[in-house]
């Protein structure tokens, strides 16, 4: 049976293909791939909510990650990120090919943490975290074999200021490649690429720089598979989560909603209360109302929202209700309207400013030189290439969902995956 080897590259996007060609490694690997053009983020196009999808086949609704963040009624902005396995509502591909008697590596991958996988080093440490005892965080999230053979040894990857979640994932993925047996099951998911896009935008030489260290980073695990003698039994994927797009300015709608008297401060900025408040996804945002049953208010809330259409300097492209979103996106959580600009703007969440604008902040996962988190309509859109035993050479297809992505992974593996929203793009597959 053959195997099954996913690298995820955080904010790859399907323009990106064409420069892959001309890489010495992604380049050789295109040429006998088969490619999605164009694959359809869910909403929102959050990482998190994204890699979930990609290894359940289902969207926002049904596994409930709706953010990075664990959202929560309230007003609580800026909360901390998921991280464990058990916040995901639904089995994963690594679930299901367990059931089947397969092993499984999951390193690095998102909402990961405590899964019942046979070696995991989830994504856990939080985003900005730069101190010296990442484990406090990894104990007991990750598996304990992988903990006490490699943590020693590669550990200091992810310690102090300069700390590097690249380093410390291929660090893993290599060794564990070279001294055990191959699982039949591997997840290795890149962060710098998404990095380098926020910091200075989706086209730019630093950009196109990480694009080819990722290119030697793929090619050390090919040539890892090459030299272990199972390369021509595996199954190779390389997908994205999201694109990016470049923004012009970020928009501070909490002071928007401060200013028409939906949210009060005190003298000193502070929030004292809401009738709604916005959280931010980047391109997008989720609007919470204090009291969702209060319908003479949740119906001055969306008046108030509609009007921000044909305002010139926000320009609302839509304004949708739990519901809608629901019906349109699929998508449910602890919000009561989404909204998106027509304009290339971001969305900032603070609400203690005169101004209503932020300005960019390279490097700002949400109000950056590029961001996402928007609708699956936005430009830069992601991709889906995939080469080995059980893919035909040669395919090209056009736009499809993310949610089709672990049923295709699932046949290559002999299985299906019944219960997801996707399904397997056979075109693919031999």
């Amino acid at each position: 049976m053959s195997k099954l080897l996913v690298f995820c590259i955080d904010a790859l996007c399907a323009s990106d293909v064409e420069e892959m060609r001309n890489m010495p490694h992604f380049g050789e690997y295109l040429a006998r791939a088969s490619y999605v053009s164009e694959i359809e983020p869910v909403w929102p196009a959050l990482t998190y909510c994204c890699h979930t999808s990609i290894i359940t086949g289902c969207y926002v609704a049904r596994h409930g990650v709706a953010h990075n963040e664990k959202l929560r009624r309230g007003g609580h902005l800026s909360e901390p990120w998921y991280g464990l396995k058990r916040d995901v509502g639904v089995p994963t591909l690594l679930d299901r090919a367990r059931e089947r008697g397969l092993t499984t590596c999951s390193i690095s991958w998102p909402v990961s943490g405590g899964a019942d996988y046979d070696m995991n080093m989830p994504m856990i440490v939080p985003y900005h975290y730069t101190g010296w005892e990442p484990e406090a965080w990894l104990e007991g999230a990750a598996t304990k074999n992988l903990m006490e053979r490699y943590f020693h040894k590669h550990g200091r990857y992810i310690k102090g200021p300069d700390r590097s979640l690249d380093l410390f994932t291929m660090a893993l993925a290599l060794d564990i490649l070279e001294d055990c047996a191959q699982p039949d099951v591997t997840l290795v998911k890149m962060c710098d690429l998404d990095s380098a896009r926020h910091t200075w935008g989706v086209r730019h030489e630093k950009v196109s720089a990480q694009l080819r260290k990722h290119d030697e980073e793929f090619g050390a695990l090919m040539e890892t598979l090459r030299r272990k003698g199972t390369l021509e039994d595996t199954n190779v994927v390389i997908l994205g989560d999201h694109g990016q797009t470049d923004v012009r300015d970020a928009l501070l709608i909490n002071v928007l909603l401060r200013e028409a008297g939906f949210l009060r401060v005190d003298g000193e900025g502070k929030l004292l209360d809401f009738d709604a408040i916005a959280h931010s996804t980047g391109l997008c945002v989720y609007v919470e109302l204090r009291d969702p049953s209060d319908a003479r208010m949740k119906a001055r809330v969306r008046a108030y929202l509609e009007s921000l259409m044909d305002d010139e300097r926000v320009k609302l492209a839509y304004v949708m209700d739990a519901e809608q979103a629901n019906e349109t996106y699929h998508v449910a959580g602890p919000f009561d309207f989404i909204v998106e600009s027509a304009l290339p703007i971001s969305f900032g969440e603070r609400f203690d400013c005169e101004s209503i604008w932020a300005g960019k902040v390279p490097g700002d996962h949400k109000i950056g030189a590029a961001t996402h988190g928007g609708s699956p309509e936005r430009a830069e859109l992601t991709t889906f290439i995939a080469a080995g035993p059980r893919v035909k050479p040669g395919v090209v297809l056009g736009r499809r969902s993310m949610v089709d992505e672990a049923p295709t992974m699932a046949r290559m593996l002999g299985f299906e995956l019944p219960d997801a929203d996707g399904s397997a793009m056979r075109e693919l597959l031999r």
